[in-house]
């Protein structure tokens, strides 16, 4: 008998306020989908009890035998889709080495993509710094991501959050949009670059939810500059819900079961 279910999987935090915010947007995300359809929340690593493997487990312990999963994370230049891809066997070898050991499990997997340069996160970026714009002729928007310092991953980064630059700077009608890095870091580098063309400066982190990146890491790099930011996150916000049941319906509707 086939039946169906959703994992998603993000990285984790030790912050409970973080934990929570991803469970509700999977909970309203959860009302879009066809009643009776099971979805779990997991993480990478921090959250104890709810792993991936806890997660696989539970789901196939309710019957589930092709099982769809969502990598809830901002880019495919993170290191940690390429090791959960291998891990679920959806590709033999990672691309870096990991301690990640194969899961264990018996569905059929079908596994999603990641945020990247997805529409509905660019609308949402800039609801999130739209009432920081005063004068679009002499601004732009900044999108700051974590990055990565491995050859490979890095490009993948890139191009995912350039292209999300261009879609934010369209919805926007600032004068320009850019984006900037942590790893390698070109944040300060690029703030003061616009700085120096005469452009005030919105910074729009690209990251899932609040924490140490937005609140300490990318002040930290401008301090004594001049710059707008609120420091906000992804979530919450009533599109990343849509962003995965729409995932999920999509990967359902290509299904040949």
């Amino acid at each position: 008998m086939v039946k169906l279910g959703v994992l998603v999987i993000s990285h984790g935090s030790p912050d409970p306020n973080w934990v929570n915010l991803v469970d509700d947007a999977i909970q309203i995300a959860a009302t879009d989908l066809p009643d009776g359809l099971p979805i779990v929340a997991s993480f990478l690593e921090v959250v104890e009890g709810r792993f991936i493997q806890d997660g696989i487990d539970q789901l196939e312990k309710q019957g589930v035998t092709e099982l769809i999963v969502i990598p809830l994370f901002v880019s495919s230049g993170s290191t940690h889709i390429d090791e959960i891809a291998y891990a679920f066997g959806v590709k033999n070898t990672p691309d870096k080495e990991t301690d990640l050991k194969p899961f264990r499990l018996h569905s059929h997997v079908f596994f999603g993509d990641p945020i990247d340069d997805d529409p509905v996160i660019a609308q949402m970026i800039w609801d999130k710094v739209q009432g920081l714009s005063l004068q679009p002729e002499r601004e732009v928007i900044l999108l700051v991501g974590h990055g990565s310092i491995h050859d490979g991953f890095r490009q993948r980064w890139e191009r995912g959050i350039s292209s999300l630059s261009s879609r934010v700077g369209k919805l926007s009608g600032l004068k320009a949009s850019d984006y900037a890095l942590l790893n390698p870091d070109s944040v300060r580098q690029k703030v003061t670059n616009w700085q120096e063309r005469g452009y005030d400066v919105i910074i729009a982190p690209l990251f899932l939810s609040a924490g140490y990146f937005t609140k300490k890491a990318i002040p930290s790099r401008l301090e004594g500059l001049n710059y707008r930011y609120t420091g906000e996150a992804l979530l919450p916000h009533s599109l990343l819900p849509y962003w995965m049941s729409q995932q999920i319906l999509n990967i359902m509707g290509s299904m040949r079961l």
